[in-house]
Formats: structure tokens, C-alpha cells, sequence
């Protein structure tokens, strides 16, 4: 347990320190490829029929995540056999590549960036890496908007998460979260041709986000009263408007964010050309501006410290007891 507690602290630091630095090598494309090259072979396997496809998905994902779980902790256990300082050195690196505030923070600052220059095709271009609906007709509201909402969104799927699962079960554990993050965000859509084959993969992210994304939701609330936001109107929305997205998960935070920032969020958008309606979270108390995004940003930054700070007391705590 030791040993696990530092690897999960010094991979928080290494994040930190340098995000998702381009051209290095990372597991999550890995699991990308694999996720890719098991929906086209299970799809030639499968009948082309609801049922077929339904069927394909759950092996999948079955697949995914056990190889995403087994390979880190087989990698572990022959490190220790080597050496503990190997393990951890290993482990701290797997957990680096797990968390991703640095990087977050860096592609939304990069669309606040060029917003605050003028150029609205640039940023939505740069909007356009860190969200999933099409980006080509927002305006500058809309671009912002969509900019605090993945930052609030991926504060749970991207940060909060993923520091509980690697507490509990270290980066094998920390693995399993990440493929099923990786294969909902990549098949699970409502829309053909991902309708079926995504439908396991998007519910099963929907049950091991359930817990984390209303933790996420309640220790965003205590990052933002550090912060001194709008606390007493952020438990008022969230309280609200926790449930106004077609995921019981994603707006758990993005109502608390909405809520302390005081600004109205989500809305309709589209989404690989197809126009999804969707309820407002938040209250427009005042206009969305740019300088929202570092706020979500900084709001993120101070939920992981206090999510850190608390899975540490949690792997001490349970060292003292068991």
C-alpha cells in the first residue's frame, strides 16, 4: 500500500509538471487501437442486427477491459520481482498517464487563447480537440460555452475518477477506468452506426462513473469555496439540474460548475450533423465570458488537490486499520 500511495502522488506531480507531452508514446491510444481493430472484426462476426451488434459490443468490451486491467498489473508484478524502486518508478508513470488535469487545462486554455484574440475560426478549431460535437457554426458564446462545459464534464471523467480508481486498485484498476472512459467516448453514441455496438460500453461507463461523478459534483462544490465562487448557488443548481443530460453522470458537475460561475450551460448542439436537444444547466445570472475558462480551469485544478488529499487519507487510513 505504501508503495502505491507514492506511485499515485508523484504520477499527480509528473502530470503536473508535464501534461501529455506530443510524440510520447501513450497507453490510452494503445487501448484506442485495440478498441478500433475489435469493432471491425467483431462487426464481420456479428450479424448486422440490433441484437448482433448488441452482442458484439458487450464482448468488446469484456475484451478491452480485461487486457486494459491484465497488462499493467502483469508489467507490475514482474517489476517487483526485479525490484520495489522499478515498480514504483513504473507505476508512478502509469499513473502519470492516467490523470489528465495538465493537459486539460492546456487544450482549453489554448481555445481561451485564441478567443481573446478574436479569431473564431481558430478557436473552434482548438474547441474542436476537446469536445465531440460539431464546432463549425458555434460563435464565440457558443465556443466558450462548450470550453467550461468539457472542463467541468472532465473533471470527474478525467480527473476525479481516476484518482479513486487508482487508490483503490492502484493502475491496473486505474487502466480498467481509463478503457471504459476510452470505449464509451469512442462508441457510445446514439446514432447509427454506433447505436447498438456502443450500447454496453456507454451503460457500463454509466454504472462505474455513477459514484465518482456525484463525488466529483460534491468536491467540486469544496473546491469552489476555496476558490470563493458562488457556493450556496452552485448546490442550488446542482440540487436542480444534476439530472438535464441524457447521461445520469455529466451533469453532476457540469451543474455545479454552472451554479458557482453563475452562467446557463448545455443547450442543443450537433453532433455528427444530427441536431440533439437538450435542457440549459445554470441560471444566465450573466453572459458566459472568456475569462470562464481559466475559472473552470483553476476550479479543476483545486478538486484534484482536494481529491488527492483525501484518497491519501483514505490509503493511510485504511494501512492503520487493515
Amino acid at each position: 500500500m505504501k508503495w502505491s500511495l507514492l506511485a499515485l502522488i508523484f504520477g499527480f506531480c509528473i502530470d503536473l509538471l508535464l501534461g501529455d507531452p506530443q510524440g510520447f508514446p501513450h497507453p490510452v491510444v494503445l487501448i484506442g487501437r485495440l478498441i478500433s481493430s475489435l469493432e471491425r472484426l467483431l462487426r464481420t462476426w456479428f450479424p448486422k442486427t440490433p441484437a448482433g451488434e448488441r452482442t458484439a459490443g458487450g464482448i468488446l468490451w469484456l475484451l478491452v477491459a480485461a487486457a486494459s486491467t491484465a497488462v499493467p498489473a502483469l508489467l507490475l508484478w514482474l517489476c517487483r520481482r526485479i525490484s520495489p524502486w522499478l515498480a514504483l518508478a513504473v507505476e508512478s508513470l502509469m499513473c502519470w498517464q492516467i490523470l489528465a488535469a495538465k493537459s486539460l487545462r492546456d487544450e482549453s486554455m489554448k481555445v481561451y487563447a485564441a478567443l481573446e484574440t478574436g479569431d473564431l475560426e481558430r478557436s473552434r478549431q482548438a474547441v474542436s480537440m476537446i469536445v465531440g460535437r460539431d464546432t463549425a457554426a458555434l460563435d464565440d458564446a457558443g465556443v466558450t460555452r462548450a470550453a467550461v462545459e468539457t472542463v467541468a464534464e472532465n473533471t470527474s471523467d478525467g480527473e476525479v475518477a481516476p484518482l479513486v480508481f487508482l487508490a483503490l486498485g492502484g493502475a491496473p484498476l486505474g487502466f480498467f477506468y481509463k478503457a471504459v472512459n476510452t470505449m464509451d467516448s469512442m462508441l457510445g453514441y446514439v446514432d447509427p452506426p454506433y447505436r447498438d455496438i456502443g450500447l454496453v460500453p456507454a451503460k457500463m461507463d454509466d454504472v462505474m462513473n455513477f459514484l465518482p461523478a456525484r463525488l466529483s459534483a460534491l468536491l467540486m462544490l469544496g473546491g469552489g469555496w476555496l476558490l470563493g465562487l458562488d457556493v450556496k448557488n452552485g448546490w442550488k443548481i446542482f440540487r436542480r439540474d444534476r439530472f438535464n443530460h441524457a447521461s445520469p453522470n455529466s451533469a453532476q458537475t457540469e451543474s455545479v460548475c454552472a451554479g458557482l460561475l453563475g452562467v446557463r450551460l448545455a443547450g442543443d448542439a450537433w453532433y455528427h450533423g444530427v441536431l440533439h436537444k437538450k435542457k440549459y444547466i445554470g441560471d444566465p445570472l450573466r453572459p458566459i465570458c472568456h475569462g470562464d475558462i481559466p475559472t473552470a480551469c483553476r476550479l479543476l485544478y483545486v478538486t484534484a488537490f482536494v481529491t488527492l488529499a483525501l484518497c491519501c487519507a483514505g490509503k493511510l487510513l485504511a494501512g492503520m486499520v487493515f
